[in-house]
């Protein structure tokens, strides 16, 4: 190993390609150009005196020594990051960019009113929003502030639960009227299902208690913001959070505690953001607001629910 100690923008570029994959992938994520991010590698190589990546035909491997590397260079990113909120006079202001991460149907049905809401508080407040339900995007750094549909266990997070979302099964108004309701699970084979496509996402079903198989569902998505669309098409059963359908009065709750099940709803960030102003109203919005939409869905109208 050299006398000189290799700076920020090496381990910058050397975290980038890890992330990638590849010498290209990492240079798309940084804006700089290829050359220049093998150049940083090599740089970063040559001052270890290691080598950090080996070539594949997937691309680039990192070496066992790179991977003990990584942590510690994510703990240089967000150092980076901090020094560069202080300096920019952005920590104690409520402007700049706060980039959140939420599940599809989160993401897509529940978020979007939410956060416009802020911005008619915080207009200088810039918002990004990444649709993923990774659990490591906050520890990566590839966001700021994650809804998340499972307790966050990184103690380097700060979390907030804001409740528990119910789901239950649900079909459009119309099929129900075309052909009928079951009367009990025994029912739902005769009756055209919504579910997964891949056989990860059912055993996941079979943890909570929901023994169920692909060959039972006629649709097949492994998004969650496609079943939802197959569901408020009339294209057959399919589960859908209470609150949720309760913003869509064709949507009609079916057998109403047969099949059912709970998600915890969480709010985390990274520990190192609590000083931020910015990230610190939207993670009080988040929570304040996602609490107010699971209450929505308590308590089912007796009215939509689905007899016959």
């Amino acid at each position: 190993m050299t006398d000189a100690s290799p700076g920020w923008e090496l381990y910058r570029s050397f975290l980038a390609v890890v992330r990638e994959g590849s010498l290209s992938g990492g240079a798309r994520q940084l804006g700089l150009t290829q050359p220049t991010v093998g150049r940083h590698i090599d740089a970063l190589e040559g001052a270890l005196g290691t080598a950090l990546f080996t070539r594949s035909q997937g691309g680039l491997s990192p070496t066992d020594t790179a991977l003990a590397l990584v942590p510690h260079a994510e703990a240089m990113a967000v150092a980076a990051e901090t020094l560069q909120r202080v300096a920019s006079g952005e920590a104690e202001e409520d402007r700049g960019t706060v980039r959140i991460t939420a599940s599809e149907i989160i993401g897509t049905e529940v978020l979007p009113a939410i956060l416009a809401r802020f911005r008619e508080k915080h207009p200088r407040i810039a918002i990004e929003l990444v649709l993923s339900n990774r659990s490591d995007d906050l520890i990566r750094r590839d966001a700021d502030i994650a809804v998340r549909m499972i307790r966050p266990t990184q103690s380097s997070l700060i979390a907030r639960k804001c409740g528990v979302v119910a789901l239950g099964l649900h079909a459009h108004r119309r099929l129900i009227e075309e052909m009928g309701a079951p009367q009990s699970l025994d029912e739902i084979g005769n009756y055209p299902i919504i579910g997964f496509d891949r056989e990860p996402s059912i055993r996941r079903l079979g943890e909570l208690g929901l023994v169920l198989t692909r060959d039972l569902f006629t649709f097949r998505c492994d998004s969650d913001v496609g079943q939802f669309a197959a569901l408020k098409a009339g294209f057959g059963f399919g589960m859908c959070q209470y609150a949720l359908a309760r913003r869509y009065p064709d949507l009609v709750a079916v057998l109403p505690g047969a099949i059912t099940f709970e998600l915890d709803v969480w709010i985390a960030m990274h520990e190192d953001l609590k000083t931020s102003r910015r990230m610190r109203l939207m993670f009080d919005h988040l929570a304040e607001e996602m609490g107010a939409y699971i209450r929505e869905g308590t308590q089912e109208p007796a009215e939509k629910a689905a007899t016959k």
